[in-house]
């Protein structure tokens, strides 16, 4: 008796994905930013992880990376990645993951979103520029990389990711509920460019694994540098929970895209 099997592809994985990151954007709009206990709340969290002077220059140091540059770097690499690889759609699609994600970001921030007054100031910070820059760079990287180099590219991903999220809220630049929405608007645009070039799908086991070791890595080096619970010990479980979401929100991010973005 013979068995057929149907390989799975990334159409249901690319959905969900999409549909997820819409979601939690207009959750975080809605309460984060469109409610005085979400803002207050908010506020708290960012208020809850500090440094001394060395900490912040390196996380400044960090955030220094994060720019024009380093998009046009990231795109170029993966548009190089994609054309030796013949598939020039990859290229086109890496490009529309960054461009729109960065876009999307900036419009979001400056034209669309309003902050209410609270007391808590009316400036709108949601979505982070900084983590829309690194997150996009993962998704791209993840749409155009091989099968073989996806748990590494994992790995750097979910370090650079969560190591730039936590130090734009160390840096007093960002609050979570910024960094999370940036990670939310790079999965709808990774999702979306990944529903179009759909195809065999990735076991995420190995990105899994290598996620989880760069997302702890970075926040060992923000422990080494000196970054630290405002109110010592006796703030040590919100500040965990603090990082811990962020990085939560990271890994999930990175697994998502990777199981999003085909094998071949």
């Amino acid at each position: 008796m013979t068995i057929m099997t149907a390989r799975r592809d990334t159409t249901a994985s690319a959905v969900t994905a999409g549909l997820t990151g819409v979601l939690t954007l207009v959750v975080l709009v809605r309460i984060a930013l469109g409610s005085r206990r979400g803002q207050e709340w908010d506020e708290s969290a960012m208020n809850t992880v500090t440094g001394g002077r060395d900490a912040r220059l390196a996380v400044l140091s960090v955030l220094g990376y994060v720019g024009i540059g380093a998009i046009v770097a990231v795109a170029v690499g993966c548009a190089v990645v994609a054309v030796l690889r013949g598939r020039i759609v990859l290229a086109v699609g890496a490009v529309v993951v960054i461009a729109g994600s960065n876009v999307t970001t900036q419009l979001l921030k400056h034209s669309v979103l309003d902050r209410p007054d609270v007391g808590l100031g009316t400036l709108n910070s949601l979505p982070s520029g900084h983590t829309t820059v690194v997150a996009s760079a993962v998704g791209a990287s993840l749409l155009v990389a091989p099968r073989v180099w996806k748990p590494l590219i994992a790995l750097a991903g979910g370090f650079a990711t969560t190591l730039t999220g936590a130090s734009t809220i160390v840096a007093g630049w960002h609050r979570p509920s910024d960094v999370v929405a940036a990670l939310a608007v790079c999965l709808v645009w990774t999702a979306g460019v990944a529903l179009l070039l759909r195809g065999p799908a990735v076991p995420v086991a190995g990105t899994v694994a290598g996620v989880v070791v760069g997302c702890i890595g970075a926040l060992l080096f923000l422990v080494a540098v000196g970054v630290r619970p405002v109110l010592g010990w006796d703030g040590f479980v919100q500040s965990g929970l603090v990082l811990g979401a962020v990085t939560a929100a990271t890994a999930a991010f990175v697994v998502a895209a990777a199981a999003v973005s085909p094998a071949e």
